[in-house]
């Protein structure tokens, strides 16, 4: 399969949200209609960049990997056709969710990195459930869901996909694991 590319970006080595920040950067030099490539390392790129591109209306192609390199392809959308984005807006800082762990409130933290990410630091209490298997979550809607990853990116994509699975009570855990200052089990 070949496809077209108007403009190559190297995200390899880039963890979230750096490809998506790269990514929508560069986008800004493509007239609609063109593709970009982007080549990224991360595991989550993936949905990040294919949820991203839908969010905001540009057109997701595809992903190929090629041996450790996955390569996404985006189509720039018309300027009539781009969204605003819109943030999950219930949100908690982790200053708000540790104090919530210390007095144990019965709650669901949840864990959306991959699971290498998760294997190398996480909140003690916490589920690992990649954003990529989030629709197939088994989770207790009875309690309330904090929503955690890396930077608030990928978990507010979380939140909002458990909002239309029809859970109420979730919260996106801002700004992440990359400033959380309480205990960490490995």
């Amino acid at each position: 399969m070949s496809i077209k590319v108007d403009m190559n970006l190297d995200c390899k080595g880039l963890a979230c949200p750096m490809p998506i920040v790269k990514t929508k950067k560069a986008m800004e030099g493509l007239a609609s209609g063109q593709v970009i490539e982007i080549e990224a390392t991360d595991k989550g790129s993936t949905l990040d960049i294919q949820s991203w591109s839908n969010k905001v209306g540009h057109q997701y192609i595809g992903t190929k990997q090629e041996g450790d390199i996955l390569k996404h392809y985006v189509r720039k959308a018309h300027e009539h056709e781009v969204n605003e984005v819109v943030k999950y807006p219930h949100t908690i800082t982790n200053g708000e969710l540790q104090n919530i762990l210390l007095i144990g409130e019965e709650c669901t933290v949840l864990d959306v990195r991959e699971a290498a990410e998760f294997a190398f630091g996480h909140i003690p209490s916490a589920i690992s459930v990649p954003l990529g298997e989030i629709d197939s979550a088994m989770l207790d809607s009875a309690k309330p869901i904090y929503v955690v990853c890396r930077t608030g990116n990928r978990s507010d994509v979380a939140c909002q996909v458990l909002k239309e699975r029809g859970f109420s009570n979730v919260k996106n855990v801002i700004p992440g694991m990359l400033e959380w200052q309480g205990n960490i089990e490995k």
